[in-house]
């Protein structure tokens, strides 16, 4: 399976293989030992992981029902995706929401 990367940007350029393009964004952050923000445990209830687009969006899933639905409330914005809900078939480059990152990780500019 061939592998893909994801670039976060403001995490000092972190880069990941995503090697399971069959599950989301946050399990394969997950996999890796990278902490992100979640408070629904992955459920697609609380918009709390979500990721801003930097480049590579076309290699994103389709949004799921649960993303159109934030999006319709005005609580996802067209350059945002919710990592419990997003699956990548390519290369992505993101950043994490100022308002969403974690008080123990140093996160770059």
């Amino acid at each position: 399976m061939e592998k893909v990367k994801l670039v976060i940007l403001n995490l000092n350029r972190q880069e990941i293989a995503i090697e399971n393009k069959e599950k989301s964004i946050i399990f394969n952050l997950g996999q890796c030992g990278i902490d992100w923000m979640q408070a629904c445990g992955q459920k697609g209830r609380c918009t709390t992981c979500v990721f801003e687009i930097v480049s590579g969006g076309e290699n994103l899933s389709e949004l799921s029902d649960t993303e159109l639905k934030f999006r319709d409330l005005g609580r996802l914005p067209e350059n945002q995706r919710l990592a419990c809900q997003a699956k990548m078939f390519g290369n992505v480059e993101i950043r994490v929401p100022d308002h969403l990152k974690l008080p123990h990780i140093n996160y770059s500019l």
